[in-house]
């Protein structure tokens, strides 16, 4: 029996956000705060999504270095000087929105970065948020409908079934966009159960993990780097997200 008292939607979008949707950096609202931190935060976020550390442990490492949390006046400043995405990407997501599309930013970002985002109408609203609760500010009304923590990478698998399931979106009519290994396991579920996997900005280290699990990337969108090769963050904003409107459409068709 439908749920009526949820909103129906045709398919739903998954997708990661750092260097995936945007060049940002999930830590870099923290350089800028405390930039004597760089070295270390860059060192510590290339470990987990790579899969060397786990989140708890980069979290762990994380809250030592830092001298005290940011303030919703710290997060704020920092997005009214640096937010950006790659090209196109709200107009993406208003698309999906006007198609009846569920879109979901699931990422080891902070929860409260999302907030200050939203608050800031640097974004489209969204129905559903999966992000990290290590940053998290007063409630407000322009918070997505449904927030969910995520506690460690595995946890954005968990976290997108949860969406899909009390939407009554079939698995097949999703698509999950990732960049790196930390992508991984979500990936991995995404190809058990029939999702359309995009590799957004595809790293090695998820090219890697797909590879050695036998999963199968149905698209690799904007540029794809090979081992030990250097990010191109020029060539990255010169793509433009609304031609990934044509992989959705082909979810929509199936």
């Amino acid at each position: 029996m439908k749920n009526n008292n949820k909103k129906q939607y045709r398919a739903m979008v998954s997708s990661d956000w750092n260097e995936c949707l945007s060049p940002m950096g999930p830590f870099d609202p923290i350089i800028f705060a405390y930039p004597g931190l760089k070295p270390d935060l860059v060192s510590i976020f290339r470990k987990y999504t790579s899969n060397r550390i786990t989140l708890h442990d980069a979290v762990n490492e994380l809250q030592k270095l830092m001298p005290a949390p940011l303030s919703a006046g710290q997060m704020d400043a920092y997005l009214e000087r640096y937010f950006v995405t790659y090209k196109s990407v709200p107009q993406f997501i208003e698309w999906c929105k006007e198609n009846n599309v569920l879109f979901m930013i699931n990422t080891t970002a902070s929860i409260g970065f999302f907030q200050r985002v939203f608050r800031m109408k640097l974004l489209p609203g969204i129905p559903a948020l999966s992000a990290h609760p290590g940053f998290r500010y007063e409630p407000s009304k322009y918070d997505p409908a449904e927030i969910l923590e995520l506690l460690e990478i595995t946890d954005k698998s968990k976290n997108t079934q949860k969406i899909a399931s009390t939407h009554e979106i079939p698995f097949d009519k999703i698509v999950i966009i990732g960049d790196s290994g930390g992508d991984g396991p979500h990936f991995a579920w995404g190809g058990a159960n029939g999702a359309f996997l995009v590799g957004s900005m595809t790293k090695w280290s998820l090219e890697s993990f797909c590879s050695s699990h036998g999963i199968h990337i149905d698209l690799h969108f904007g540029l794809t780097y090979g081992k030990d090769e250097k990010r191109n963050p020029d060539k990255e904003m010169q793509i433009d997200f609304m031609e990934l409107t044509k992989a959705v459409e082909e979810v929509l068709a199936r």
